[in-house]
């Protein structure tokens, strides 16, 4: 049997991502890659978010031994039971990354292990939980003090993406060459107005500096058929609201060695699907985001974004958490609500992107309204006219991400657990 077990318990796709990938590394680097000595479990609970392909993400990672999805998550919380009936060792640490944070005081115990929970905003249970791993000492501030010796302060882990490995198949940067990324998202109500601007801007630009290359790294969760649905004029209305043409999947070219987006206007836009796509996003001059994960992996990496939130039809973003997802998906009455809701919130809208919210401040522009492809692809040549102003917002970004090295404070923490 195996001497120890981690379990690991999470949630959506952006925990998945930039939570649990860094932290089941660094637990491998720590406690080493012995099956038989240190065993890594991950067990899924429901996200408003999830697309589905979680456990398969999980899987994928090399440090984790074992998965179980989301659909079986209230059996094992219940009857402590998972649907393969896994066994589990005498001595473990359930590990909290994603989720409600009742869920671990409940499956620590039924387990008898140890219980660490990493706190970003808010750390609850203080007198059930045994360590509190959290992202700033503000989350610990109003702990009571005989608590105190339960919080350890490990940063954000977010900032834990990976430094760039060279591959030799990515695109090799060319200063008369630029490479601009396209990250529109990965849930439908950001892909439908997100696909059409992004790649109308990408034509605006390509026709002002057409050797421009243009790649998409595609998010886990979506597969190429879906992302390239967003782009047909039959299957998205929101492509006419955005002047945007549309685009066809070209899966297999002669001259190209990745899948493509081909616009109505011949401009090809790359698939990458390496995950993580660190190596790529590296090697592009500035990238069009939406709201999300994905600008603190950016901003990890210190390349420079627009961060895109377009508002032509409010009722189109429903992806809030909680009460406000809830009713602005409601059949029906569901779009008045949406844009009630949304209405409140641009009314009140605060950063949006994590390296504005780290930095306090807007080191990365954030364009918020009915936005045109035109004066966005103008916005982009701008930059790429001026590199000083792309080197004063990675200077920025590298000011805004902190001190590094969370996923390992983590790793040391649950370490210190095993060994009670």
């Amino acid at each position: 049997m195996t001497k120890f077990d981690i379990l690991i318990l999470s949630n959506g796709p952006g925990e998945l991502t930039t939570w649990v990938r860094p932290v089941v590394k660094a637990l491998r680097q720590k406690l080493g890659n012995n099956r038989d000595e240190v065993r890594i479990s991950v067990v899924l609970s429901p996200c408003p978010h999830a697309s589905g392909k979680e456990a398969a993400i999980a899987l994928s990672f090399p440090e984790v031994d074992r998965v179980q999805s989301a659909e079986h998550f209230w059996q094992f919380l219940l009857w402590g039971r998972t649907a393969e009936n896994w066994e589990w060792s005498h001595q473990g640490v359930v590990v909290f990354l994603g989720g409600d944070q009742i869920f671990p005081v409940i499956i620590g115990k039924k387990l008898g292990y140890r219980t660490v929970v990493y706190a970003e905003w808010e750390a609850r249970w203080h007198n059930l939980i045994d360590r509190f791993a959290v992202m700033k000492p503000a989350v610990a501030a109003k702990v009571s003090p005989k608590y105190a010796d339960k919080f350890t302060v490990v940063g954000d882990l977010m900032l834990e993406a990976q430094s760039p490995i060279p591959n030799p198949q990515s695109p090799i940067p060319n200063p008369q060459s630029p490479i601009i990324g396209i990250l529109p998202g990965s849930k439908p109500a950001k892909l439908a107005q997100g696909v059409p601007l992004t790649l109308a801007i990408a034509e605006h630009i390509h026709g002002k500096i057409p050797d421009t290359k243009f790649v998409i790294p595609v998010a886990p969760t979506l597969d190429l058929q879906t992302l390239a649905s967003f782009a047909d004029s039959q299957k998205n209305p929101f492509l006419e609201t955005f002047k945007f043409s549309g685009a066809s999947l070209v899966v297999s070219a002669q001259s190209h060695q990745y899948p493509l987006l081909r616009t109505a206007k011949g401009l090809n836009v790359e698939l990458h699907q390496e995950n993580p796509a660190y190596n790529l996003l590296s090697h592009c001059s500035i990238c069009l985001t939406t709201v999300g994960a994905n600008t603190a992996e950016l901003g990890a990496l210190g390349v420079p974004m627009i961060v895109l939130l377009p508002t032509q039809q409010l009722d189109a973003m429903r992806s809030w958490d909680g009460l406000p997802g809830l009713l602005a998906n409601l059949p029906g009455v569901g779009s008045t609500f949406a844009k009630i809701i949304n209405w409140l919130f641009l009314r009140r809208k605060g950063l949006l992107a994590w390296p504005n919210i780290w930095a306090k401040a807007e080191i990365v522009p954030e364009l918020v309204g009915k936005l045109e492809a035109e004066t966005v692809g103008e916005m982009v040549l701008d930059f790429l006219a001026h590199p000083e102003k792309l080197e004063e917002i990675r200077t920025n970004l590298r000011n805004a991400r902190g001190e590094s090295g969370a996923a390992e404070k983590m790793a040391q923490i649950v370490t210190e657990e095993i060994g009670k």
